[in-house]
Parts: structure tokens; C-alpha cells; sequence
């Protein structure tokens, strides 16, 4: 996990409902008990601000950072996938995006990725694929500087063969399997009644997890294959997290209290 991962996660997972802004001082409490000391975090939190996530704010307890308008957008996407709060009905059309042109190996390799962490996945050079629209495709075309076309649109044919295309579901299904076997071993240890390790195991479990937002475009169960392993994955995710949650909010609160200075006679 790197800081600046961390950063989003604790903004996406604890900060956007506690007002959304945090003195650097208290990311520097939070980060702690992942292992980040008080350089990293400010490096990070630097680098964040420079790309355009995050903003100086002013707070009570001092100068601190908050989420930018397309930071928040980032977040809010990314919350609908990871906790599946979105609807999950598909009309059976896809959202196709056609680039006019192939951009240069740089941009199109970064271009590659952020499409697929928007969940599009390629059946062709220049053609992607969703199951639904990104409200973040055309904040991630215009960084590129690529114009494209797109619109919704019903596939002459088997549409799980083209999901399969899309996007390699056998690894993906291989790996989900994976990642419980994983992670129970590692999770289950944990005691919830400590907060720091609490909060500790629930990002990285929330950071694991996230990872498969690059590749996972949350496609409907008919398009699936059949005993799908992302939905034992998911549950086990739910529960651990739900199981780690008090501790993990009661470490989150007491890293956002203010720290007093007490002065002795």
C-alpha cells in the first residue's frame, strides 16, 4: 500500500461522512498504524494536491485538505463499486466508447488504466465496452486530450461472449477465490476490540479489495459464469468489514479530536 492509496481510502471510507477535511496532523494520527510516518504522509498529501484531488482548507483545529469536486466524483464512484450501492439492473445494452483516433503509447497506456478502473474494458484498439456510463469518462478523455464517441448500444450476439472478450473473467473469477483464501487467514487474527489494528486491518483489506475495481466492471449475474467466486468474495468482504467497523470508527473519531496543549504551573 502507498500513502498516497491510503490517503484515498481513509477520504473515501471515513472522512467524506465526518465532514470531508483533515488536518495534516490527523491524517499523519491515521496513517500511523499502516506503517506511514509523518514524511510520507506530507509527500503524499503534496503529490495529491498537485494532481488535483485534494485542497487546502481552513479548519478550526488549523490548516488541512479536503477532496476536490473531481476528487469527490473519484470517490463516489469508486464507493458505488467496492460496497455495490449502485443499481444493479442492466437493460442488456452497453455503453460503447469509439476514440477517434489511437493516442501516443504514453498517453494510451494511462488512458488504458483509467478506463478500466471507470469500468470499460476494450474489444478492440480504439473501442470500449461498459455495462453502464461513467460520470467520470469525460473528465478522464479530456485530461488525455482524446475526443471520442459514444453511446449505448445492443450487441448482435451473445453477450456473455462479448463480456468474455471484454475482460479475462476466468483469472478474474481465479483470483477473487484467491483473495479470501488470503485474507480469512489474515483477517480472522485480528482482534476487533483494538481499535489501531482494527482500523490497520480494515484498509488493508479495503486496499486489497479496491485493486479489483482496475478489473472488475461489476457486469449483471447473466453475464457471469455460473458459481461466480465474486460473490463469495464480496460477502466475505462485507463481513469482515462490518466486523472491524466499531473499532475502526472509534480509532477514526479519536484521531480527528482535536489534540489540546496542557500546560503545567
Amino acid at each position: 500500500m502507498r500513502a498516497r492509496s491510503a490517503l484515498f481510502d481513509v477520504y473515501g471510507g471515513h472522512l467524506r461522512e465526518r465532514g470531508g477535511a483533515a488536518t495534516i496532523a490527523a491524517l499523519v494520527r491515521l496513517l500511523e498504524p499502516l506503517g506511514f510516518a509523518a514524511p510520507a504522509v506530507r509527500t503524499a498529501v503534496s503529490r495529491t494536491v498537485r494532481q488535483g484531488w485534494l485542497h487546502p482548507v481552513r479548519l478550526p483545529d488549523g490548516p488541512g485538505y479536503a477532496m476536490t469536486p473531481r476528487g469527490e466524483r473519484r470517490l463516489d464512484e469508486a464507493a458505488a463499486r467496492i460496497y455495490r450501492t449502485g443499481p444493479s439492473t442492466w437493460d442488456g445494452r452497453w455503453h460503447v466508447v469509439v476514440l477517434e483516433e489511437m493516442p501516443g503509447r504514453d498517453s494510451r497506456d494511462h488512458l488504458a488504466s483509467e478506463l478500466q478502473l471507470l469500468g470499460y474494458g476494450a474489444i478492440g484498439p480504439v473501442t470500449w465496452i461498459a455495462p453502464r456510463p461513467s460520470p467520470e469518462l469525460a473528465d478522464v478523455l479530456a485530461a488525455e486530450g482524446v475526443l471520442a464517441r459514444t453511446f449505448h448500444g445492443s450487441h448482435d450476439g451473445g453477450d456473455a461472449e462479448l463480456a468474455a472478450k471484454a475482460w479475462d473473467l476466468a483469472e478474474l473469477g481465479r483470483d477473487y477465490a484467491a483473495f479470501v483464501a488470503q485474507w480469512q487467514a489474515q483477517v480472522s487474527v485480528v482482534d476487533e476490540t483494538d481499535d489501531a489494528a482494527a482500523f490497520a486491518a480494515s484498509q488493508q483489506l479495503l486496499h486489497a479489495w479496491r485493486k479489483f475495481l482496475f478489473r472488475d466492471p461489476g457486469l449483471p449475474a447473466e453475464l457471469l459464469p455460473p458459481d461466480w467466486p465474486g460473490h463469495a468474495a464480496a460477502s466475505f468482504f462485507d463481513e469482515q468489514t462490518l466486523r472491524l467497523a466499531p473499532g475502526t470508527s472509534r480509532f477514526v473519531d479519536e484521531c480527528l479530536r482535536p489534540v489540546r496543549n496542557v500546560s503545567t504551573a
